[in-house]
């Protein structure tokens, strides 16, 4: 029997010390993120109006196309093909995104983003410091789960935009939930590092809990997608059925992606992770069989694993049913991850059984 790895109190301080400036990166991103959609022209936003109502200027209801010469040859400069709606629903374009299009709004959103960039390698940096200060993966109580998932979470929107999506509508309500999650971390859910317990020393943490902190980035993901699709829809309804939106959901909404296309970003998501949130569960009744000697036994953190696992279920079927599509399945995914939540937060906390390691 080897024994326990002796904490690096000096890694694990460092580890503190990246946190915090992690965090004062992120705040600093957070006002680039506001400035970008205050100081962003409202000048070039209005084409929903225009495409929902028949109204406004022919520049803004129908794309412009201007003609260049090449070796005097005339080629039509065409801008980008907008996702358009599923069959049966509205066909109005996509928003500009959060500056509106112009230069000013987008050197806020650049800097903004290199600031998310710089805030991601430092938070990592603090985890990897934590890992290396015991020696093991960094995912033994709550503290290290919150600061390695909100570092996956802005990772995985950093990988969206290096793929060239137009996802930037969601990093001002992802550096929010990452610095609240931050501010949980380092003063409720702190905990001192230290070693595992007998039950948490396998390889199967590498694994499962791994693939768990990823699934649950993703599934954020969508459901702020989802949440903001509700804000747009309702936005298009009103406009649709010749009312007046609020001067708030003139200038923000409407530089949105559409409804429709919103609806189908959070949907692809949540599908694409859903088979990995499949392996996650059954990666952790294998481990429950190798720890415990049986692989399931409807211990709080398996049963509710399970009814998030149901949720997203529900709403993938609902979503794939035409009665369903729409707001009714978008009420299911924010259900689903709401019960990802209380898997997260609510059964480690306050619930007891074999999966309290919650260390607060």
């Amino acid at each position: 029997m080897t024994l326990a790895a002796a904490t690096n109190e000096n890694l694990a301080s460092l580890s503190n010390t990246l946190i915090y400036s992690a965090m004062a990166v992120y705040t600093l991103a957070f006002f680039a993120y506001i400035a970008e959609w205050l100081f962003g022209s409202r000048s070039k936003v209005g084409r929903t109006a225009a495409a929902l109502t028949g109204k406004g200027t022919a520049e803004a209801a129908a794309p412009e196309i201007r003609v260049k010469t090449q070796g005097g040859t005339a080629v039509l400069e065409r801008p980008k093909v907008v996702t358009r709606a599923a069959s049966g629903a509205r066909d109005v374009p996509d928003g500009p995104g959060a500056h509106g299009g112009d230069e000013q709004g987008d050197l806020y959103g650049r800097i903004a983003v290199s600031l998310t960039v710089l805030a991601f390698l430092i938070e990592a940096a603090g985890v990897v410091t934590r890992a290396l200060s015991v020696e093991r993966a960094p995912w033994g109580n709550m503290y290290e789960f919150n600061i390695t998932f909100s570092t996956v979470a802005v990772g995985v929107y950093l990988g969206l935009l290096a793929l060239r999506k137009n996802v930037r509508w969601i990093g001002l309500p992802l550096i929010t939930t990452v610095l609240l999650d931050l501010g949980l971390a380092v003063t409720v859910l702190y905990t001192a590092s230290d070693q595992l317990v007998p039950a948490l020393h396998s390889y199967w943490l590498w694994i499962h809990v791994s693939t768990a902190i990823f699934c649950g980035a993703v599934f954020y993901v969508g459901a702020v997608s989802t949440l903001l699709y509700l804000f747009r829809d309702s936005y298009e309804n009103k406009l649709a059925s010749g009312g007046q939106p609020g001067r708030f959901a003139s200038s923000v909404l409407e530089r949105l992606p559409a409804a429709a296309s919103l609806d189908k970003f959070s949907y692809r998501v949540n599908a694409a992770v859903f088979p990995l949130w499949t392996f996650t569960i059954i990666a952790g009744a294998i481990w429950a069989g190798d720890a415990w000697g049986r692989y399931w036994g409807w211990d709080p953190k398996e049963t509710w694993s399970f009814i998030t696992w149901v949720a997203y279920a529900a709403y993938l079927h609902a979503r794939a049913t035409a009665g369903w599509k729409g707001r009714k399945a978008a009420y299911l995914a924010l259900i689903a991850f709401a019960c990802w939540l209380f898997n997260y937060y609510g059964v480690n906390i306050f619930v007891s059984g074999k999966h309290s390691y919650a260390g607060v």
